[in-house]
This record gives C-alpha cells, structure tokens and sequence, in this order.
C-alpha cells in the first residue's frame, strides 16, 4: 500500500506489457521530460527494494521507474506453476517486458538501465541488443561476461578442445566431495524449492531476515576472493548460501545462521516494518515465479546467440558490496566484463560495508555513485 512507500514514490499498474499487467514504483514524475531511469531488481527482491536511491535520484533530475519484474510482485500475467510457462521468462523475453514498459510510458530510450543480482544481467542484454534504447547501463553485484560465443573457423580447423567443463561436471563434483555440496541455482531449478522456502519452517518472515542477513555485510563470514577456476574445490570455499550443503533446502540453510533478536533489532538498513513488505509479498506469490528465472536460461540460449561477438559499447559502471561474494562466484566474469563485454566501462565500485543488498545497506554511496555516472555522461 502507499503508506509504506517514503513520500514522493507513488505505485501504480501498466497494463498491456508483453501479456503483463506491470506494477511498478516511480519517483520525478510530477514534471515531464526528464530523462528517465530504468530499476531492475533480482532475487528474491522486488521493485521496493529500490526505494532508497529512487528519490535521491528524482531530486538529482530523472524519471525513475522500478517494476515487480515478471515473476514478481504485484506484476501478473506470468505462469506460476512449475509445470507452466517457463519459455515466456527468456532473458530475451524479459527484455520485452523492459522494452515494452519503458515504451509505454512514452520515451524512445532511457538514460541508463541498472541492474541488480539476476537484474543485472537482464540489464546487460537490454544494452547488448538495444543500445538505441538503453543509453548506458550500470550492473551491479552481477558481473556479466557477454553473450555466448560460436564455433570459429571450425570448418577449417579443428574445433578448439578448450572448451570450458559442462556444468554437470561442477555437479557432480560437488556432490562427490568428502563433504556433498550442491550449487544454489541447481537447488533452484528443483521442483521442491519454491515449497521449502514459501512454506519455511521458521515461517517466510524468518527465512527472509535469515536469507538477507546471511547474504549481506553484517555475517561476518562474507570476505570474499577470487576463486581460481570454476571447479568443486575452489567453489566449496563460497558460503553456504552459493554451495549449500547436499542434503539441505535453502530454509535449512540459512536457519543456521539467523541473527538473534538484538542483531535484528540494530539492523537500520532492514528494519522488520521494511522486511514485511516482502514477507507479505512473497508469502501471497510464493517464489515460483523467480525461480523460473534460474530453470529458463538454456531456452533462450539459441536466440541469445545471435548477439555473439557483440559488445556493451555504451557508457557502463560496475556496482557490488566489498563483502559481496555475487562479483567472485562465477571465476574469470569480472575480468571478462571489464576487458571484453563491456568497452566503455567507466568504473567498477566495490562499496564498503556492503554484501549482496548493496542498494539497500549502502544507498547513499549507491545513489551517489549513480548520479555521478549519469551526469558525467550529460557534460561529456
């Protein structure tokens, strides 16, 4: 409801949004012709978790729109059931959906996009497939490492044996270990996650505060590094949360690590009114919708290879917590971004004090960084 919403941000629904009815929240609407802003958030999260930076960056002069992204929220229109719609949560697809609601609201292009966690890379392939629209793009706690690549010169050579490991074998790996692990986005795609945690037993409103506390600086376990490779033993350095023990469900996993009630209580950056907000959500919509994000990559992956060889050539920054283990958990990413998807990056932030909510325990760091990138671009 509005009454929860900081003054100045108002929420309304736009209809007829690639078969969705788009909530969204938006700042800097009372005057018209301001560059707009695009806000996308990840998961398990929603456009409230913008509300910190969306009127720092109304008052700096723009437009600023978040949407509930397709899954998510208030947005309807999308198949909640496991068995379901999956193709219609595409990376390409959710890009209409961007598209889609930043045409709507009447503009041909946007400032920049951001993005954050899985928005992150929704925001670099709304840069990679329609710079026109997306003037610039800043990514946040979410490397992207640029599109996928195709065979080259494979008809006149051997095709390179270089290739990096399936997946699977990562899989396998893990749970091989002396100590079985799994990895967090296999355990999303199963079809008894989104009932572990919508149905935690600590309740939906502990397993929330557990999930963003164990992500974010204030679990003194989150010191992240660059792992070496993209193989079981350097991957079970990660916490639990990324490579969670075998035999357990996220709700499980985080209750081994849910702060006490004094931490509770001292946590400014999530109070418990703000932390209902997505108990509430969650606890009407379940997680199903978000976790289609994780089972639906491989749909769109003969469509995404169209973009192959194309880089982010427009203005980009990278935005991610110094306690963030989200820039570190796929190895090679972050060098890949910065030395190859993207040619214009203009700085990559690691914010102090932060984990993976970086907008949300650092939003005065955040907003600045923000306002700083787009107004460099203006008096360039």
């Amino acid at each position: 409801s509005e009454d929860v919403l900081p003054r100045g941000i108002r929420s309304r629904l736009v209809r007829d949004i690639n078969g969705l009815s788009m909530h969204i929240l938006e700042a800097g609407f009372e005057e018209e012709d301001r560059p707009c802003v695009l806000l996308l958030h990840g998961f398990p999260e929603l456009a409230y978790s913008w509300r910190k930076v969306m009127l720092p960056l109304a008052e700096a002069g723009y437009h600023v729109v978040a949407p509930d992204q397709r899954g998510y929220g208030r947005t309807t229109g999308w198949d909640p059931d496991y068995d379901g719609d999956l193709a219609s949560f595409r990376r390409l697809n959710v890009v209409r959906d961007a598209l889609g609601l930043v045409s709507a609201l009447g503009y041909h292009s946007v400032a920049a996009v951001v993005g954050h966690d899985f928005g992150s890379p929704i925001a670099a392939w709304c840069a990679v497939s329609r710079p026109d629209v997306f003037r610039s793009v800043v990514l946040m706690s979410a490397p992207f490492s640029g599109p996928p690549s195709l065979l080259f010169n494979s008809a006149n050579d051997q095709p390179s044996s270089s290739l990096p490991s399936p997946a699977s074998d990562l899989f396998d790996d893990l749970a091989a270990l002396p100590h079985p692990r799994k990895h967090y986005q296999r355990y999303y795609q199963t079809r008894e996650a989104n009932g572990n945690m919508h149905n935690a037993p600590q309740g939906i409103h502990a397993f929330l505060r557990g999930y963003y506390h164990f992500k974010s600086a204030d679990w003194a376990g989150n010191k992240p590094f660059t792992l070496k490779a993209r193989i079981a033993v350097e991957m079970a350095q990660m916490p639990r949360y990324y490579i969670m023990d075998f035999d357990k469900g996220m709700a499980e996993t985080v209750a081994l690590e849910m702060p006490s009630a004094e931490a509770i209580s001292k946590c400014k950056w999530l109070p418990e009114d703000e932390l209902r907000i997505y108990s509430e959500e969650f606890g009407r919509t379940g997680f199903q919708g978000g976790l289609q994000w994780y089972r639906s990559g491989g749909l769109g992956a003969a469509e995404m290879e169209l973009f192959a060889g194309q880089t982010i050539d427009q203005p980009s920054m990278f935005i991610s917590g110094a306690n963030d283990w989200g820039s570190y958990q796929s190895p090679g990413s972050l060098e890949r971004m910065q030395n190859v998807a993207c040619t214009d990056m203009r700085a990559v932030h690691m914010v102090d004090d932060a984990g993976h909510w970086v907008q949300q325990e650092q939003p005065e760091a955040v907003s600045r960084l923000l306002i700083e990138f787009l107004h460099g671009q203006e008096h360039r």
